[in-house]
């Protein structure tokens, strides 16, 4: 299967990401993700289906416009017809003039009938090569839009004034109607374009195209180095890079020499400087606040950790969380059941409730244009953009948006010990060997340092040495530890107890076995994270259980568990035990885990949302569906909080869209608007829900 990504311009509305879907299933696409919201549409293909391009023309049909992938960030330089706001201001003069003299009987000249008619002709025309060509196109897509219903209602008014002008009968002429109908849609158009534009303001900043200069160093035939300014999309993998106090890291790169305080909030949402010294990674993005390093580039373009989070954003935007299901599906019934009540309104109003037909039509017409059924479509992703962003703005990354919603049903929350509740920084307090201590040392350093556990990276660089054996075979056994064979073939083993049942003395952290003895064991201490109990208190005023799930030694978690106050420990686990007791968690009721991602992938994957504590360096091989991404716990009562607050914010946004369609329907069948009304009404209702979404961004997120 091929995966194809398309930007395409011009949808609105759920109505239009339906009618897209349709389109692409009818040429044997799958997977299909379409998101009104930014336009992002992706898919999977065959690469044998030759039917990419027909489904190309057919979106274009539709009235949309493919993006091509060199456009994509830039300005696409648009005719001024072309644009909303173009359209707008086009038809604004011609309908306020026609306004004017419904509203003025005595400027005398507007009372011509004529004049009307050349007055509303241009806006009736440029409105119909909009609103009647997607209607058009809707409906033969089979998925018809809300333009269906501005058409037929400006289209009605339209045709009923012509038909009058014609006879020569005044009640029957009202092109101001047909005029404003179509000026105001297009100014609700336009405001709710900038609505949902504000939005996706975060993402915009992350994917912002900003020349970035970067001092590139060389070195010349006599060996001298050079440096010199080159743009930043001109760096490659392995260029070395020199940067100075104040300027920003222009690619993802590790420093080679020096130490700087780095800002990294566009990455972390802090703003404290972070301490960076050789062999640690700089993001591009963030700004060196003081200090000069040496460094060379590690990833380029979509590579980079601040691309990789912008991806994920979007994918996550592309998902939809339980609660739109719903929404989805009456949004696609949702046009022929307004147009039926229409039929049923000029009907009701005019064989039974005596009302003349020029009022009938002019009640229908109101029908039409007050229904709405982008609300419905945009409650849930207006809502989610504006979450994802303010959570990816203070350090946390939605993966996927159904964790949002589900947040709101965890009771109980899994976390592991080593790197979760503590920092995974591990300093050896004791050790004891029957042999040479350099040589014991030789041995630990040769095996730890092929292993990714915090615990023997820090011993690894605690006794870091340049003669290490050069093993014949060597393998990571998880759950227990490294095993390796030398030339001579002897067989070595360093881990937990587990790598001996007959250790009798298991109180200890690491037992290193060579052939079938014990040969020494090592004491580590691994300090708790100091926002741990913070976090685990916030817990129990939630009444969230809290469990403690590790492969470390009972008694080692016990204590942990005491100092926190955990409820329950689940000890000595391997990974696969860890899996079978988070399924087994989650059969119960919605569990989250907590892990740093290393050895806790499995059990992670279970998890009902699974948070993962990461460095940003790291973000690419993540699969959770939270990422807290200052790489420690402060962030997790966040995540919580804004999962549920964004839920609430999808539920009053459906609450607004149902009860704006169920009241102001009715109201506008009996009589109580008029068409224009109707019309400014309905334009303004997405613009109330896109509102009530970006109220997210500064909502104060107490303890909900």
């Amino acid at each position: 299967m091929e995966k194809i990504n398309w930007k395409v311009d011009g949808m609105t509305c759920s109505n239009c990401a339906l009618s897209v879907s349709r389109v692409l299933q009818k040429q044997g696409m799958h997977d299909i993700k379409v998101n009104p919201i930014n336009g992002e549409v992706a898919f999977e293909t065959t690469q044998a289906n030759g039917n990419v391009e027909k489904a190309k023309k057919g979106i274009e049909l539709l009235g949309y416009q493919i993006v091509s992938d060199e456009n994509v960030g830039h300005e696409v330089k648009k005719s001024f017809l072309s644009t909303t706001s173009g359209k707008f201001f086009f038809c604004l003069p011609f309908t306020i003039i026609l306004m004017l003299g419904h509203w003025f009987h005595g400027i005398h000249f507007l009372q011509n009938h004529f004049v009307q008619l050349a007055l509303c002709a241009p806006v009736y025309v440029v409105g119909m090569s909009f609103f009647g060509k997607s209607a058009i196109n809707s409906i033969r897509s089979g998925v018809p839009n809300m333009n269906v219903l501005i058409a037929i209602g400006a289209t009605s008014a339209f045709i009923y004034s012509v038909v009058g002008l014609i006879t020569n009968d005044p009640s029957k002429i009202f092109f101001e109607t047909a005029a404003s109908i179509i000026t105001i849609v297009f100014l609700g158009n336009l405001l709710e374009d900038l609505s949902i534009e504000r939005t996706q303001k975060t993402i915009k900043e992350l994917t912002r195209q900003q020349k970035v200069m970067a001092n590139m160093i060389a070195y010349d035939d006599e060996h001298n180095e050079n440096v010199f300014s080159v743009e930043n999309k001109a760096l490659k993998v392995g260029d070395l890079i020199l940067i100075k106090t104040g300027e920003q890291v222009p690619m993802d790169a590790k420093i080679l020499t020096g130490e700087a305080e780095v800002n990294e909030a566009i990455i972390t949402g802090e703003s404290v400087p972070v301490y960076k010294k050789q062999g640690d990674i700089v993001i591009g993005g963030s700004v060196v606040a003081n200090g000069t390093v040496k460094c060379y580039v590690t990833a380029t373009g979509k590579e980079t950790v601040m691309s990789s989070i912008v991806e994920m954003m979007k994918h996550a935007q592309g998902h939809k969380p339980p609660m739109q299901k719903m929404a989805d599906r009456i949004s696609a019934i949702f046009v022929p059941v307004v147009l039926a009540i229409a039929v049923f309104t000029i009907a009701g109003n005019y064989f039974i409730a005596d009302v003349g037909f020029r009022e009938s039509l002019m009640r229908s017409i109101a029908v039409l244009v007050i229904a709405c059924p982008c609300a419905m479509g945009l409650a849930t992703p207006a809502a989610i953009a504006v979450g994802l962003g303010r959570g990816a703005k203070q350090g946390v990354l939605f993966t996927d948006t159904k964790s949002m919603e589900l947040f709101r049903n965890i009771n109980q929350i899994v976390f592991d010990k080593t790197g979760t509740l503590t920092n995974g920084k591990f300093v050896v307090t004791t050790f004891k060997s029957a042999l040479e201590e350099d040589e014991f040392k030789r041995i630990v350093y040769s095996l730890e340092k092929f292993s990714n556990h915090p615990i023997a990276q820090s011993i690894a660089d605690a006794w870091k040495r340049n003669d290490a054996i050069k093993w014949k075979k060597i393998e990571e056994i998880k759950g227990v530890g490294m095993k390796a064979e030398d030339k001579e073939g002897n067989v070595f083993l360093i881990g937990s107890s587990k790598i001996d049942d007959n250790i009798q003395d298991k109180s200890h952290h690491l037992y290193i076995k060579k052939n079938d003895e014990i040969v020494g064991w090592i004491d580590t201490a691994d300090e708790l994270r100091p926002e741990a109990k913070d976090v685990i208190n916030y817990c129990k005023r939630k009444n969230i259980k809290t469990i403690l799930l590790s492969g470390d030694s009972y008694a080692k978690c016990k204590q942990i568990a005491d100092d926190l106050s955990i409820d329950e420990v689940y000890a000595e686990q391997t990974p696969q035990q860890k899996m079978e007791m988070i399924e087994t968690l989650v059969s119960k009721a919605p569990t989250v885990m907590v892990g740093d991602g290393i050895n806790d992938a499995p059990a992670l994957a279970k998890a009902t949302i699974s948070v993962s504590l990461s460095k940003a360096s790291q973000l690419a091989i993540q699969s959770a569906s939270v990422v807290l991404m200052n790489s420690g716990l402060e962030k997790l009562p966040l995540a919580m909080q804004l999962g549920r607050h964004t839920y609430g914010t999808i539920k009053s946004n459906l609450f607004w869209a149902f009860i704006y369609n169920i009241i102001a329907i009715p109201v506008a069948a009996i009589g109580m608007l008029s068409p224009t009304t109707g019309a400014l009404v309905m334009g303004l209702s997405d613009v109330v829900l896109a509102a009530n979404s970006m109220w997210l961004n500064w909502k104060k997120l107490g303890e909900k």
